[in-house]
């Protein structure tokens, strides 16, 4: 990882401290664990946060190297966070289709469950995190159900933990998908941040021990 790599991470990281979106405490995770931070993308809930959120994804998928032709925002919070990369990448030259699904289909009107450009060539799928993988699943099967490619995942952090098994959450995605998943920062990076912060640092001790009971790093 380059030094302006790192820093681009760090910069995510105290961004989303300062909005509260990352928190330290105890947390029960979807997997029943008691986690002792929570990442909450919901919470990026103002015009100037999800505009600048959405310039951290465009970075981060930038970097990946991922290529696609269109965004995937899969309801419900995935339509703010897919709607803020397009504008992101439109600001730096590049006008990118994007949609978004309903969660029911609309009998009237234009109808279907598809909402904005339809689905086609590849598509990059747009999440805040990677808990189960029940979305992403759902979302390839949409995409391929329309004719179209799944291309990849972008998420906003990746808790790096184990999944069903040994492999981590997002490593089964992209095992059981074969499509690469990018992510803005993971939990390495949040342990360095926490290293370098002594106003948060009471936290690090805690979330070294999940990541040795949990962690696939």
């Amino acid at each position: 990882m380059t030094q302006a790599a790192d820093q681009f991470r760090q910069e995510f990281i105290a961004f989303a401290i300062k909005k509260e979106v990352l928190k330290f405490g105890e947390f029960k995770t979807k997997a029943g664990r008691l986690s002792p931070y929570f990442f909450n993308a919901g919470l990026f809930n103002d015009g100037e946060s999800l505009m600048k959120l959405g310039e951290f994804y465009a970075q981060a998928i930038q970097n990946s190297g991922i290529e696609f032709d269109m965004l995937f925002g899969p309801a419900y919070k995935g339509i703010t966070l897919v709607a803020s990369i397009a504008i992101a990448f439109a600001k730096i030259g590049h006008n990118l289709p994007y949609a978004y699904n309903r969660k029911e289909a609309k009998d009237h009107g234009e109808g279907g469950v598809i909402v904005g450009t339809p689905l086609k060539g590849r598509v990059l799928i747009i999440d805040d995190v990677i808990s189960a993988g029940t979305s992403v699943r759902e979302s390839v099967t949409l995409i391929r159900n329309h004719g179209a490619t799944a291309c990849g995942v972008a998420i906003a952090i990746d808790r790096q933990e184990k999944g069903l098994g040994e492999l981590s959450a997002v490593q089964e995605v992209v095992k059981s998908n074969q499509i690469p998943v990018c992510a803005i920062a993971n939990l390495k990076d949040l342990l360095a941040f926490l290293e370098k912060n002594q106003d948060l640092a009471q936290n690090l001790h805690a979330v070294e021990q999940y990541r040795l009971q949990y962690g696939v790093i």
